[in-house]
C-alpha cells in the first residue's frame, strides 16, 4: 500500500517526540493491514476516517483518506483538543 503525507501531517510529524513517533508507526502499520479500522465521518468531513489511539495516557486522533485500495493519505495527527476544528480548515 502506498502512503502519502499531506503538508499538515508532515509539519505535525516533525514536532513529535521519538517515543510518540514509535507509537504512531505501530498505529500506521495497523492501518496498512486494515485500512477501514477508523471511523468514517459524515457532513463536512465526508470521506475522512478518524483512527483513535492512546499515547501514554492521552487520546490521539489520526485523520486519513482512502484514495483507493492501494493508496492511503495521512491528513493530520494530534490530541483530541480542537482536532476537528483544525481539520476542517
Amino acid at each position: 500500500m502506498r502512503i502519502l503525507l499531506s503538508p499538515r501531517f508532515s509539519k505535525q510529524l516533525k514536532r513529535l517526540h521519538p517515543a510518540e513517533k514509535k507509537v504512531l508507526d505501530r498505529q500506521i502499520n495497523k492501518l496498512i493491514e486494515t485500512p477501514t479500522l477508523g471511523d468514517p465521518k459524515i457532513g463536512d468531513l465526508a470521506g475522512v476516517y478518524i483512527f483513535k489511539f492512546k499515547v501514554k495516557d492521552q487520546l490521539w486522533l489520526l485523520a486519513y483518506e482512502l484514495e483507493s485500495k492501494t493508496s492511503l493519505t495521512l491528513l493530520a495527527i494530534g490530541p483530541h483538543e480542537n482536532f476537528y476544528r483544525d481539520l476542517k480548515r
